[in-house]
C-alpha cells in the first residue's frame, strides 16, 4: 500500500516554506524532515508516523488512535503511529505536525 496524498498533502501544506523543511520517499512512505531528521511522515501502512521526545511520546499514548509504532515486532521509544481518527481535523493534524518539528529542531542537523 502506498501512503495516502491526500494526508501527504496536507501535512505540505502545514510546512510550507519552512526552509528547515524537506520530502524524502521512505519506507513506503512520504517522510517530512526538519535538518535532515524525520519528523512526520505519511505512513504506507496509513496514517501517520510522528516522532516525538520519548516522555512526551509515552504522555500521548492515552490518546485515542495512537499507538507505539513498532519495527520488527519491537516497540521504536519516541516514536508513535496515529491512525486517520486522530488526526481527522485540520486543527489535530497541525498539532501533531508541530509538535514533531519542533522536537525534530532540537536534534542534531544531518
Amino acid at each position: 500500500m502506498a501512503y495516502d496524498e491526500r494526508v501527504a498533502q496536507r501535512i505540505r501544506d502545514l510546512v510550507v516554506g519552512d526552509l528547515d523543511v524537506t520530502e524524502k520517499k521512505m519506507f513506503g512512505g512520504l517522510a517530512f524532515l526538519v535538518n535532515g531528521n524525520m519528523s512526520v511522515a505519511a505512513s504506507s501502512k496509513g496514517g501517520l508516523m510522528v516522532r516525538l521526545d520519548e516522555d512526551e511520546a509515552e504522555q500521548l499514548l492515552e490518546r485515542d488512535a495512537v499507538r507505539p509504532f513498532e519495527m520488527r515486532g519491537k516497540a521504536m521509544k519516541g516514536w508513535l503511529r496515529v491512525d486517520d481518527a486522530g488526526f481527522e481535523g485540520d486543527d489535530d493534524l497541525r498539532e501533531w505536525v508541530e509538535r514533531s518539528v519542533e522536537y525534530a529542531r532540537t536534534l542534531p542537523h544531518k
